[in-house]
């Protein structure tokens, strides 16, 4: 009998909850962030309603070596999200620790699951001096790629050999897969400026910033570049047309992603595919210009999954 499964992805933007039994979509939610925070049991009475449940992959962040949640250590939670004491800027802390111990409260069989660092298909060399790799969301699509392009070409996961290319609302990230396994990932904050994020920031700049809040990271992308905090992403192609601020925006954020996947190709130098995904992907002229770029490298493909309204990650 298949397993009935749960999982979760805690977006900048919205909490996705999509749940599979037998490749049957039983489950398919997306919950603001903001409401999650002000009320996790939402989200839980979200998850009871599904019962009978097998296991559920948590709301894992920047992630843990796979882990139950009745072993979860104040130590784990930090490692989550790897936010400063200190940091009283963000409340997201607050409102995921009242989630986590909502869960604990249910006898539901809650995991929380790695990100790219923690697996050992990751040579150790490409571990050194780094962090974010790719967070637990995106190591779930690009596990997602694998089956999604092994179903769609009809060849076994170890003969599959890509580049995943996670366009986000927040951030963006490139994850290497080669024969059916993750070898590397340039993660959210070390990768190219994003829809709201800086990207990787010049060790210069960061020195000259001294400390920083985290919030720092949600800012610095294209949003910023134009002035305009509310920019939807949408409306993005169109900023790009008719204001210089928006074509300066528009050449960082496409050139910067086609950087990335070329500077990820010296881990998997044959890919048989690019794999775009996340929300910016589902934007015509974003990933049309993507494509253009992109097929000099490899045939480019749109993550298909589940074709769910939930995102990818979950």
């Amino acid at each position: 009998m298949a397993p009935r499964v749960i999982g979760i992805d805690p977006g900048t933007k919205s909490f996705d909850v999509f749940g599979l039994e037998n490749e049957e979509v039983f489950l398919d939610e997306s919950i603001p962030t903001e409401e999650v925070d002000r009320d996790p049991d939402k989200l839980i009475q979200l998850l009871l309603n599904s019962e009978p449940l097998d296991a559920v992959a948590g709301p894992s962040g920047y992630g843990l070596p796979l882990k139950h949640i009745s072993q979860l250590s104040s130590e784990d939670l930090f490692q989550i999200f790897l936010v400063r004491p200190d940091d009283v800027e963000l409340s997201i802390l607050t409102g995921f620790s009242r989630l986590v111990e909502g869960l604990r409260k249910t006898n539901l069989n809650v995991y929380f699951i790695p990100d790219v660092i923690h697996l050992p298909t990751v040579p150790e060399h490409r571990k050194l001096n780094m962090i974010d790799m790719g967070t637990a969301d995106k190591l779930c699509c690009a596990v997602l790629a694998v089956h999604d392009y092994s179903k769609r070409h009809g060849i076994p996961y170890d003969e599959v050999s890509a580049i995943l290319v996670e366009v986000g609302f927040a951030f963006n990230a490139v994850i290497a897969i080669e024969r059916g396994r993750i070898v590397d990932g340039i993660g959210g904050t070390k990768a190219s400026l994003g829809f709201l994020t800086c990207g990787a920031l010049d060790g210069e700049v960061a020195y000259l910033l001294g400390s920083f809040s985290k919030n720092l990271l949600f800012t610095g992308g294209v949003r910023t570049i134009v002035g305009d905090g509310m920019l939807k992403p949408e409306d993005f192609p169109k900023i790009a047309e008719r204001t210089v601020s928006g074509k300066i925006a528009w050449e960082a954020f496409i050139e910067g992603v086609e950087k990335n996947v070329r500077a990820i190709q010296a881990s998997v130098k044959k890919p048989e595919a690019i794999i775009i995904s996340g929300r910016l992907s589902s934007i015509p002229e974003i990933y049309k210009e993507l494509e253009e770029r992109l097929s000099e490298i490899a045939a480019v493909e749109k993550l298909e999954g589940f074709q769910a309204r939930s995102k990818a990650a979950a």
